[in-house]
């Protein structure tokens, strides 16, 4: 992880992204003004994430994404200093905003999402358009929620095309995104506990539960199942094996953007062709590193390195 490394076509679709705005207060009270102590404004949406932690971890990637309005005007620049390869499509609108307040006394995290723009049926086959050629032969990563106008079984819908064209899709949804993408197969899944518990429509007390519940998925036709499990770490199942990789010892600061780095770990990591064991690993490094900075920050590269000698990877008998 020291300089860049050839590897396959990897594109991220991020359909509606946002502008992320990160305030740090000492307290908030109701109905009462609270003055931040720190601000931060980064570019936002689930494949965006995957996006910079790939930049990160000096793995090229293409990002494509839909953009609206004044708020798509400073989105654009700020994708300009954090991505290598923004291709974005413009719609009506205003591209949303979203906001994180963390609190110093006592510690919490507050998040507030926005909605996003009404999409076109020609926007959204613009954008599917150039994703597909993007990602042709490589990764695919689908991921995050769907403005208005975009129907649910979009993400299954691009599975089927991009591994129409010997591409690997991964989809990082929930809901009934997830579940209409399921049957048609994708290379790779990560929800986390409780999407899983809401996709298996049962309660999961037990890793084994998790575990089981994650190779019947795999069973069925996905390739790899990635089940994140927060400070605990995380869990891969594949067709050679299944592994956890417990998360190293870190002060959580903010979780915001934490799973999308653990995606670009696992894309990274496969996309070099590195062991399944060891993509996890490299997954949970990235994650915990997230988890480590505060606000809508990501992990930095020599963050990663560090954490990565901490995650002990061990293989499971499931």
């Amino acid at each position: 992880m020291t300089e860049s490394e050839p590897c396959q076509a990897i594109a991220t679709l991020t359909l509606n992204p946002a502008v992320d705005i990160a305030y740090e207060v000492p307290h908030l009270i109701p109905d009462q003004k609270s003055l931040a102590l720190t601000t931060r404004y980064d570019p936002g949406g689930n494949g965006v994430n995957v996006a910079r932690a790939l930049k990160e971890l000096l793995v090229c990637a293409h990002s494509c994404c839909i953009v609206a309005g004044n708020i798509g005007d400073l989105l654009q620049k700020l994708l300009q200093h954090q991505l290598d390869s923004p291709h974005c499509v413009r719609v009506e609108g205003e591209t949303r905003v979203n906001a994180t307040i963390l609190q110093g006394d006592p510690p919490a995290q507050f998040e507030v999402t926005g909605i996003g723009p009404l999409v076109s049926e020609l926007a959204l086959s613009t954008v599917k358009a150039s994703f597909l050629e993007l990602c042709k032969g490589g990764y695919a990563v689908l991921t995050g929620s769907v403005p208005p106008g975009v129907p649910d079984h979009i993400y299954g819908d691009m599975v089927d095309q991009v591994q129409a064209d010997n591409g690997k899709a991964i989809v990082d949804a929930h809901g009934a995104l997830l579940q209409m993408a399921l049957p048609h197969q994708p290379y790779l899944i990560k929800p986390n506990r409780y999407e899983l518990s809401v996709l298996r429509q049962r309660e999961l007390p037990t890793l084994e539960d998790v575990a089981q519940e994650a190779r019947t998925i795999q069973r069925e036709g996905v390739q790899y199942v990635c089940i994140s499990l927060g400070g605990d770490g995380a869990l891969l199942v594949g067709p050679d094996g299944s592994y956890l990789a417990k998360a190293p010892a870190i002060a959580v600061k903010s979780t915001v953007g934490a799973g999308d780095s653990m995606v670009a770990g696992l894309v990274a990591a496969l996309a070099r062709q590195q062991s399944p064991a060891e993509a996890l690993r490299l997954a949970v490094a990235c994650g915990s590193g997230t988890a480590a900075r505060p606000g809508t920050e990501i992990f930095t590269h020599s963050l990663v390195v560090d954490l990565l000698q901490q995650v002990n990877v061990k293989v499971l008998d499931i």
